[in-house]
């Protein structure tokens, strides 16, 4: 079997070809040889005709069969006919007498005056046609039919025939076979090889585009499935760059503090309330690399599907109310105000608690840090269209039906600071991605928070969505099922 594709589908089909061939001559054979056998049998009918008109004329002054069957040879013997006489006992009679293919020959009892048979029948290796005609009635005495025969060529004459039209048929099968051979190879081969070049070309990242979609329908869902595969992997090298650009940076100031205030330290150049300051500032340092390895590490779990959830039942008001309280103190020391709104009465659902208060731990964090460049305004602000400035923070939530998930509960962080940046709400739920990168590292953000918010709500089954609400400010929502769906922890 060939290797290439090309050469088997013209191998495949060659086969076809070839095996049309045979059954077109098989038909054709078929057919030529029942036409030349008719013709045949029609050419004896019209010999035998006026042999039978001149035997029954002359049967019964003749007296001698054998004699008038030497008369009758001699007419036919130069067209290559033999004559016969079956009797009423069914005896063959020929010019030298009793002999002549009696099995091959049978007249029907009941076949009457007149009546026309023919067939065929082998002797001495040859094929014979045979036409009968019934010259009196098989219960009277006497001759019964007279037959003519003659060497069957039909079978020959259909195969001369037949090499005849071979050479006709294998050029037009040729010129229609080959053509569409290769067209079809074509269609599925050139982009297959172009497919193939691009997978070499992937790992160099030098595909310049999407790759046409051409060919069957397999390859182009092929095509597109490769695509799909190329887009995501430049997102995933995009993602990659950026995330080692942001490690950079998370990390640099970080070692670069701690680094400084311990030489200050082994040289002596810190003394007095300096040591002290400087033991504070790698403590803090210290622990924003050790918030940031744990992010990292809770987002690879989370990914892997390694955390395991324990649902239990979650009161909406009790959750809101506690994440609320948790955080007040922190967002009162920078002037803001976070407000639980009231929810529907008995609203609950099932989740792991642990993973709910980092859902809402890690929004209610990011929104406190989206205040941080802000300068307080004075005008009061209102949950749906806050004015710019206010400086709150709204946690609610409401009941859903119809979701993919089925029925659920979205928990709902709103504030009134300045939003996401344009285009940004498809994206803040990536790892590392920051909407303000300046901000980020003026607040030490790491670009995890709602990545893990966005697979702790994959993990139940459910969803995270980001928003910008008008005039100003950002509402990111939580859609958890009320009871976990197949998620993939």
């Amino acid at each position: 079997m060939p290797r290439g594709l090309s050469w088997r589908i013209g191998l495949s089909f060659a086969v076809l070809t070839v095996a049309t061939w045979i059954a077109i001559g098989a038909t054709l054979f078929y057919v030529l040889r029942g036409l030349h056998a008719d013709a045949t049998t029609a050419t004896l009918n019209d010999v035998v005709t006026p042999l039978v008109a001149q035997v029954r004329q002359r049967l019964p002054a003749a007296g001698d069969v054998r004699t008038l069957l030497a008369d009758l040879r001699d007419q036919v013997r130069d067209q290559g006919y033999t004559v016969y006489v079956v009797a009423a006992d069914g005896r063959l009679v020929t010019v030298e007498g009793d002999a002549g293919p009696t099995d091959g020959i049978r007249i029907p009892p009941a076949a009457g005056r007149g009546a026309t048979l023919d067939g065929t029948f082998r002797a001495d290796g040859q094929m014979y046609a045979w036409v009968a005609m019934v010259l009196r009635n098989p219960q009277a005495a006497g001759p019964r039919a007279l037959v003519l025969t003659t060497t069957d060529h039909s079978g020959a004459d259909a195969l001369r025939d037949l090499i005849a039209a071979v050479p006709a048929v294998v050029i037009v099968s040729l010129l229609v076979g080959v053509p569409i051979a290769w067209l079809i190879g074509r269609s599925v081969t050139q982009p297959l090889r172009r497919l193939s070049a691009a997978t070499a070309d992937l790992p160099r990242n030098s595909l310049p585009g999407p790759l046409p979609l051409e060919g069957p329908t397999e390859v182009r869902d092929l095509t597109e499935r490769f695509n799909a595969m190329a887009d995501e992997l430049a997102r995933t090298r995009r993602e990659e760059t950026d995330l080692l650009a942001n490690l950079r940076h998370d990390l640099r100031t970080p070692v670069t503090v701690i680094s400084g205030f311990a030489a200050a330290l082994t040289d002596g150049t810190a003394s007095g309330d300096d040591i002290g300051r400087a033991a504070r500032a790698i403590e803090e340092e210290a622990a924003r690399l050790e918030e940031l390895v744990d992010q990292l590490g809770a987002a690879e779990r989370l990914e892997a599907g390694d955390e395991g959830l324990r649902p239990e039942s979650i009161t909406v008001a009790d959750i809101l109310a506690q994440t609320a309280e948790r955080f007040r103190g922190p967002a009162a020391a920078t002037g803001i105000e976070i407000v639980p709104l009231a929810t529907p009465p008995g609203l609950s659902f099932v989740a792991d608690r642990l993973a709910v208060d980092r859902i809402l731990g890690n929004l209610v964090g990011n929104a406190i840090a989206a205040f941080a460049p802000i300068v307080p305004a004075s005008r009061p602000g209102t949950p749906g269209a806050p004015p710019f400035g206010a400086r709150h923070i709204w946690l609610g939530a409401r009941a859903l039906s119809g979701t993919p998930a089925g029925n659920a509960v979205a928990l709902e962080v709103t504030d009134d600071g300045p939003g996401f940046p344009p285009g940004a709400t498809g994206r803040v739920f990536e790892r590392f991605y920051r909407a303000d990168p300046a901000r980020a590292r003026s607040t030490g953000g790491s670009g995890l928070g709602l990545a893990i918010v966005r697979e702790l709500a994959r993990a139940h089954g459910g969803e995270a969505f980001a928003e910008n609400v008008v005039p100003h400010g950002a509402r990111v929502s939580v859609v958890l099922p009320l009871v976990p769906g197949p998620g993939r922890a």
